[in-house]
């Protein structure tokens, strides 16, 4: 493996969402901060949705590395469940026994139970979903209701859904209206610009030990950028490729042959096709052209 070819400590590219690799992105640190937001003020339902391999569970993990001690989080990662399964699993990060020997009625009841408990003590309680998109409609309707549960003065639990563009596409269809409007605060994730996706490759070529001076120049960023779409997890995949293909040549330097190897061999990636640069050069020239004719025109510049 490359890995002390290259001088690493640790793979850079390695597409497990670790948090050590937070690169503080523009987009990642505003819905960080919107979700922090949010909790304090005591929201109920609040939403982040993004493409795939944009970063949703990276920043989940963020979340509830940096979420305030004060609150109580029940983390569901898997929530392709029917409402049955989901208050059990809710009710086994709340940590109330015995929850699988109960009927739903009982189960309910139990889970408020724990809330009560949990906001006596001076503590708020937030249900983080990942891929909240795989709920089905009952299951959302089952959160829903949960979130009818709430104090004189708040609310005994907060939600909050990470989830794909899909997740928006469902909440716009009539039957999820009333879930719909209990969103106080959302979020989208985009992806990298050319500037971000070179921060983002340099970011963690450093976290995992890299010294020498960066092995991605401008040319190759671009390519990059164009084949990932800025999609950091595409990023990472074409990333590691490269450097396989520089280690096994014998190579310390990486050239833009590499990022074309490595997007061609990607599934997802999008090869640039040269009518990219050849408009790029006819919309400058156009440019160059219109702003001759106008000096002519205005006299700056003689016949």
């Amino acid at each position: 493996m490359y890995l002390y070819h290259f001088g690493f400590s640790e793979l850079p590219f390695t597409l497990t969402p670790n948090t050590n690799f937070y690169c503080g992105l523009r987009g990642h640190d505003e819905a960080l901060q919107v979700l922090l937001t949010a909790l304090k003020t005591g929201e109920g339902f609040i939403k982040v949705t993004g493409e795939v391999g944009t970063g949703k569970t990276l920043l989940c993990r963020k979340l509830l590395n940096e979420i305030p001690e004060h609150f109580a989080t029940a983390y569901i990662p898997n929530p392709y469940l029917p409402p049955e399964e989901l208050r059990h699993a809710v009710a086994s990060e709340l940590g109330i026994e015995h929850h699988l020997e109960i009927d739903q009625h009982q189960l309910t009841r139990e889970i408020e139970r724990k809330l009560v408990s949990i906001n006596k003590g001076g503590r708020s309680v937030v249900i983080i979903i990942d891929e909240a998109q795989a709920l089905p409609n009952e299951s959302l309707e089952a959160l829903r209701l949960l979130s009818n549960l709430e104090t004189e003065t708040r609310k005994l639990v907060q939600l909050v859904m990470f989830g794909q563009p899909e997740l928006d596409e469902r909440l716009a269809t009539r039957e999820l209206r009333q879930l719909r409007q209990r969103i106080s605060f959302s979020y989208e994730l985009e992806t990298l610009t050319e500037e971000e996706l070179a921060r983002y490759i340099h970011h963690r070529m450093q976290i995992a030990g890299f010294k020498g001076p960066s092995l991605f120049h401008p040319d190759v960023i671009w390519w990059l950028h164009k084949g990932s779409r800025g999609v950091p997890r595409l990023t990472n995949t074409l990333c590691h490729k490269m450097l396989l293909l520089a280690y096994g040549s014998g190579r310390h330097a990486l050239s833009v042959t590499d990022a074309k190897m490595a997007i061609a061999d990607t599934e997802d990636a999008v090869m640039p096709k040269r009518q990219d640069l050849t408009w790029f050069f006819v919309g400058f020239s156009v440019a160059v052209a219109i702003a001759l004719g106008a000096a002519f025109l205005l006299g700056w510049l003689p016949l």
